[in-house]
């Protein structure tokens, strides 16, 4: 137990440390935040060290001004005028002061919010830099999950520091002024404040900052946000170019809502300025009628001290300075993990200059392909030789875990074989640039994303650059049979999918997969990969599915992994895997009379017909 507690102690002091390391990245940080909203900041930087020194300027007024009363008391003569011209000052710095602390608050928001739209959105546009491979890892995933999920703390940290540093100048200014406090000015504060509460009782229940709205807005920019960033939508997003469209909506909703946002947030800001205008006043009224009891002698000069001193700080400022500090220290471990992705160093890429072949005249070929996951022990692959002859269509077989999605990973440069080569024409991929290379391929995975768009949106995700081109979306729609899916909806292609967003339509397992496919369509690639992408489909339209496939691609060469042998026997040769190794290669005719493994499982499968 003891060894326990001591262990615990440790990873304590460990996370402080860590804490108090990380509050180095502060400068960078608000580097940021000024990148953001460069006038907004600058304009909340000014309004705090302006009202940092409201507290010591109303102590040397309300010194003037018991000075001058006392001056006054004692002469022969009275002039009672200056004394007024005191409390007016007073009245005037305090009004003023509760305007730019109001200004403060409003800034901090709206900086905040463009903030946090400024920093998802190079979360999302990092992932376009990193590979696959890092991706998938989950350590890395780790990082990805931390810098996207707290958004808000940074926002928070955003404004605690900037509130800490205008703490630590009042600090310093009443420092030398210490205040005693009397039971009966609390009372007068809290009658005077009363006012401003009722207001922000009324609006207690709005949330004025995005990061913690739950809007139909909000949810959709959590939407892009998980879409734009993250393990399951990476390949696409990265194959079909995705990212900078997903930024780009991200952004032009963000700003938006922000408006929105502005707007709800100024309206508040002028209510609650209007109230505490009321309660202000009403504390100085009070203030005067003691001013006309200590000239009258009713209360001494010491008791009118004692009210000039209500307005120091200075206890509750040390006390919330210590915890705020703290605070700090332990939102700082987020924001190194923000930091922390960002500087991810992406994959060395070698700047190439062979040209893609405007035609593919030889096919590929894999020699000596042998590769496991990072971090892995087992060889998904071993050693494996074959060739995919321009213009084929070719299908992988094998049971679950043979390595057919792995060669598609590989063949895509999602990852580098460990050893061996894959080369296109007679040269080595690697000689190509990777998106120039990658633009090659029309892919549908079999876990492609359901995105819930509209159904334009869905299909034109195959090559965005034609998302206005309503023909090329409806001709690929035709070629995938998603024209059927399309025709049963109200709206047509402005139909919105999903359960997400008003008006959604969700849809069948077999619909999405004729949406995917409609993807395919969209790009006029030089080699199509289909990997499992009709599973959902029954058995009948799968085979339609296929039969269009084949026809449509005819000169295109094209890869199909399916485990439905009636649409395997389709291609024109036929890949069999085991164990990361190529068992069986050949047409449909030449396997069943190998009797090996593709014979077994097409009897199996066509039994199961029977």
């Amino acid at each position: 137990m003891a060894q326990r507690l001591a262990s615990i102690k440790d990873k304590k002091e460990i996370d402080w440390k860590g804490g108090f390391s990380a509050m180095r990245l502060l400068p960078r940080f608000f580097g940021e935040i000024y990148e953001a909203g460069r006038k907004a900041f600058v304009f909340n930087v000014i309004c705090r060290l302006v009202n940092a020194l409201s507290p010591i300027i109303l102590l040397y007024i309300g010194k003037l001004l018991i000075d001058e009363i006392i001056l006054q008391v004692n002469a022969e003569i009275p002039d009672y005028s200056k004394i007024w011209v005191y409390v007016g000052i007073e009245l005037g710095i305090a009004i003023i002061s509760d305007i730019i602390n109001r200004i403060i608050s409003l800034t901090d928001g709206l900086i905040g919010d463009l903030y946090s739209n400024a920093s998802s959105i190079k979360i999302i546009t990092k992932t376009k830099d990193l590979s696959i491979s890092q991706l998938e890892d989950s350590e890395f995933y780790d990082k990805l999950e931390r810098a996207r999920t707290k958004t808000t703390g940074r926002v928070t940290l955003m404004s605690t520091a900037l509130s800490q540093v205008q703490s630590l100048i009042v600090i310093i200014s009443l420092i030398a002024g210490l205040i005693y406090f009397e039971p009966w000015l609390i009372l007068i504060l809290i009658l005077s404040i009363i006012p401003a509460f009722i207001n922000e009782l009324k609006f207690s229940s709005s949330k004025y900052s995005i990061a913690r709205s739950w809007t139909a807005e909000r949810r959709e920019l959590d939407y892009l946000r998980y879409i734009g960033a993250n393990d399951t939508t990476a390949k696409e997003m990265k194959l079909f170019g995705l990212v900078d469209f997903v930024a780009s909506r991200f952004k032009k909703l963000s700003d938006e809502y922000y408006f929105i946002n502005r707007k709800l947030a100024i309206r508040r800001t002028f209510l609650g300025a209007i109230f505490n205008l009321l309660g202000t006043i009403s504390y100085y009224g009070a203030y005067i009628l003691i001013i006309y009891r200590a000239i009258s002698g009713t209360i001494s000069i010491g008791d009118l001290t004692f009210l000039s001193g209500s307005f120091s700080r200075l206890r509750s400022g040390l006390q919330s300075n210590f915890s705020q500090f703290t605070r700090i220290a332990e939102s700082a471990l987020y924001l190194k993990d923000y930091f922390d992705f960002l500087d991810i160093v992406p994959p060395i890429s070698l700047s190439k200059s062979r040209p893609i072949p405007s035609e593919i005249k030889i096919g590929f070929e894999m020699v000596d392909v042998t590769f496991s996951y990072p971090g892995g022990e087992h060889k998904v692959l071993d050693k494996v030789n074959f060739k995919i002859r321009a213009g084929e269509k070719m299908a992988f077989v094998g049971q679950n875990g043979a390595g057919k999605t792995t060669l598609i990973k590989l063949l895509l440069r999602f990852y580098e074989p460990d050893s061996g080569q894959i080369l296109l024409d007679g040269v080595d991929i690697t000689a190509f640039n990777k998106d120039e290379y990658q633009k090659q391929f029309g892919v549908i995975f079999q876990d492609f994303i359901r995105y819930e768009f509209k159904v334009r949106e869905n299909i034109a995700v195959g090559d965005i650059s034609k998302l206005d081109d309503q023909a090329a979306v409806e001709e690929a729609a035709r070629r995938s049979l998603a024209d059927e899916v399309v025709a049963e909806m109200s709206l047509g292609y402005e139909q919105q999918l999903g359960r997400r967003f008003a008006k959604g339509k969700n849809l069948s397992g077999g619909q999405w997969q004729k949406i995917a496919l409609a993807r395919a369509y969209m790009k006029d690639a030089k080699v199509m990969v289909l990997d499992e992408p009709t599973s959902a489909l029954d058995a009948r339209a799968e085979y339609e599915a296929f039969q269009r496939f084949i026809g449509l691609t005819k000169g295109k060469t094209s890869i199909i992994i399916s485990h439905r042998f009636s649409t395997v026997r389709m291609a024109d040769r036929i890949l069999v895997l085991e164990d990361g190794k190529v068992l069986e290669l050949g047409t449909h005719e030449e396997l069943m009379d190998n009797n090996q493994l593709y014979s077994e499982l097409f009897s199996l499968q066509a039994a199961g017909y029977q």
